[in-house]
């Protein structure tokens, strides 16, 4: 074989290699985004939207998080404290008329406590948030938008019916976090619905989340 033809031999080789390689890493990079999406659903798309498009960037964050915390342990609540954040909650909302500004701090800050009781990080918001992303990740956004009102709100830059979607929009994640062991699927839609509120059943008290309206009327 003269020595062009093994030139162009190992010209076409290098190619087809080349080649093969950007394919095996597109399928890997394809099957890597087809796992984040099925974990993380809409907290996938938000990511990517915060790493402003960059898929890569956003792969690395939702990695990291799943590194992190998808082995934390958390802890359901007793019975006794799950009945208990129900009440906070109800009458936090039946508040909302009177005061929409207080009832989401109050919600605000009832979250945070409730992810501190089932054992997520408490250190600060920002870890809290990327923990509960990775177990709670259908649901997560409605903490994010209650918080951010809470904060708006204290400097006034909020009106009531932005403060009434952030407490519709939390109730998901609270219903969530606050619900007994094995009860449903653990991701939720974070989508508006009516008001729980807190009832007992049966003659052993069990713990039930009716839903319905505030005691003034004001649909949820």
């Amino acid at each position: 074989m003269s020595t062009g033809a093994i030139i162009t031999v190992v010209v076409v080789a290098v190619v087809v290699a080349a080649a093969l390689a950007v394919r095996f890493a597109r399928g890997g990079a394809g099957r890597r985004e087809r796992v984040l999406r099925r974990h993380f659903g809409p907290e996938y798309e938000l990511s990517v939207a915060e790493h402003a498009g960059d898929t890569a960037a956003a792969h690395r964050d939702l990695d990291e998080r799943l590194a992190r915390y998808r082995d934390l342990r958390t802890e359901p609540l007793s019975g006794e404290l799950r009945e208990r954040y129900v009440a906070e909650w109800a009458g936090a909302q039946e508040q909302f008329i009177d005061s929409p500004e207080r009832t989401v701090a109050v919600a605000d800050e009832l979250l945070a406590r409730l992810a501190r009781d089932r054992g997520y990080p408490s250190d600060s918001y920002a870890e809290q948030v990327a923990a509960l992303s990775v177990h709670h990740a259908h649901c997560v956004q409605g903490y994010r938008q209650i918080h951010n009102a809470a904060a708006r709100a204290r400097e006034g830059l909020t009106d009531t019916e932005e403060l009434r979607e952030a407490v519709v929009h939390a109730r998901p994640f609270f219903e969530d976090l606050v619900k007994p062991p094995h009860h449903g699927d653990t991701h939720q839609a974070a989508t508006p619905a009516p008001a729980p509120t807190a009832h007992r059943s049966g003659r052993g008290g069990r713990w039930a989340l009716g839903l319905g309206q505030t005691k003034k009327g004001g649909a949820w």
